[in-house]
């Protein structure tokens, strides 16, 4: 498939590459007592988003004008990143909700990421998920857990018939109860950051581990998620564990800890015109700082005039909403302002994992709590990054 194609359902996962010096670890840490995985999804607390239309000064419904344009990008470690190939575009209109869903597996590593129109509505569901390396010393490829998830995220969001009920950790505990039952998969864990956004400027995330979002707003970082971490370098993770894994845990008197859904951190979100929103596995996060990935979003989005200066500060400007479509950029006619946002992201994030002089996040984070390591430069991991441009039909005129 072209690589500029608008989809309607996109679900990535990649194939795996994986180093275990630098694999987050498969945390056999403490005795949990945890439930069965498939009753523990039947117990979980539902989460739901609720959407309600604003009202007009006269009291009227005013119509959803909110859309989420969305670019996708990845790159996997001990490859080179291609930003011809390496991307993805998706608009959130009723029309592409009826083309046909893409599966595919590009070489990304282990991360994953999904979008996906919510039933034939304009609501949109969007997210990523990383497989978590450690696993590869028990002889499973967490990729094959990640892109399950992913799947299952986009097929249930576009199968999804009570709009106004999914909430982010309802699609995700979804998409894990589906993980679980699938026979193909013997085990795994992965990270997940799941948005829900609707038409009416309502997001809500469901972030489980060290993946994450930011929200950045005319030229300022607006929100950034914090990372669930057991352990230094030891995501929350959605896992599958084998008998054996548990039988051998069990002589050491130990259990391997294991995450659900319910443990996901949930929190809500108004989405403005103009708003730019930056989904990424930590292959981003440990190289590049929220300040730093500001600075690349301000320069396309002041480069092309998406946002302006002016005698009250920023404003979003008037091409924004053309800037979005297919062929909206100048002599990059494959790309949109959002897709190029996500492969500048990727390439700069590749640009620091692989930079020895470069203290990236992670490094600072080695350097606090193991100084005697002696760890500097990036963190080479593979890298995935979904990006949402907003724009409101009623402030661009679209």
């Amino acid at each position: 498939m072209h690589p500029s194609k608008t989809l309607g359902l996109l679900t990535v996962s990649p194939l795996v590459h994986c180093s275990l010096t630098t694999c987050r670890l498969t945390p056999v840490l403490s005795y949990q007592q945890c439930p069965a995985q498939c009753n523990d999804l039947r117990s979980a607390g539902r989460s739901h988003l609720s959407f309600h239309s604003t009202r007009s000064s006269h009291g009227s419904a005013a119509a959803p004008s909110v859309a989420y344009k969305i670019g996708a990008a990845f790159s996997a470690k001990g490859r080179r990143f291609n930003t011809k190939q390496d991307l993805f575009s998706f608009e959130s209109t009723r029309q592409s909700s009826e083309k046909l869903p893409y599966t595919g597996r590009p070489i990304s590593g282990q991360d994953a990421f999904f979008i996906s129109n919510i039933g034939n509505g304009p609501s949109v569901a969007f997210g990523v998920a990383d497989g978590v390396g450690g696993w590869d010393a028990s002889g499973i490829d967490s990729a094959d857990f990640s892109h399950a998830l992913c799947r299952n995220l986009a097929r249930n969001a576009k199968e999804n018939t009570e709009e106004q009920r999914l909430g982010a950790r309802d699609l995700l505990s979804q998409a894990f109860t589906d993980v679980v039952a699938d026979e193909s998969i013997v085990g795994g864990g992965s990270t997940a950051c799941v948005a829900v956004g609707n038409s009416t400027g309502h997001l809500q995330v469901a972030n489980l581990g060290d993946s994450g979002f930011a929200q950045f707003r005319l030229n300022a970082v607006h929100y950034d998620s914090n990372p669930q971490t057991h352990a230094f370098n030891t995501p929350f993770q959605l896992s599958i564990i084998p008998p054996k894994i548990l039988a051998r845990s069990r002589v050491f008197g130990s259990m391997p800890l294991r995450d659900f859904p319910r443990d996901a951190s949930v929190t809500s979100h108004v989405v403005r015109h103009g708003d730019v929103l930056v989904f990424a596995t930590d292959g981003v996060w440990d190289n590049l700082s929220p300040n730093e990935l500001l600075q690349i979003v301000s320069g396309y989005m002041t480069g092309f005039q998406a946002w302006q200066g002016s005698d009250r500060g920023t404003k979003v400007g008037k091409e924004l909403a053309a800037l979005t479509i297919q062929g909206g950029i100048p002599k990059e006619k494959e790309n949109t302002l959002q897709t190029m946002l996500a492969v500048a992201i990727t390439g700069e994030a590749k640009a620091a994992s692989q930079n020895d002089r470069r203290d990236g996040p992670f490094a600072k984070e080695v350097q606090k709590f193991y100084p005697h390591e002696d760890f500097h430069g990036g963190k080479v991991d593979d890298i995935c990054v979904v990006v949402a441009v907003v724009v409101d039909a009623s402030e661009s005129g679209a």
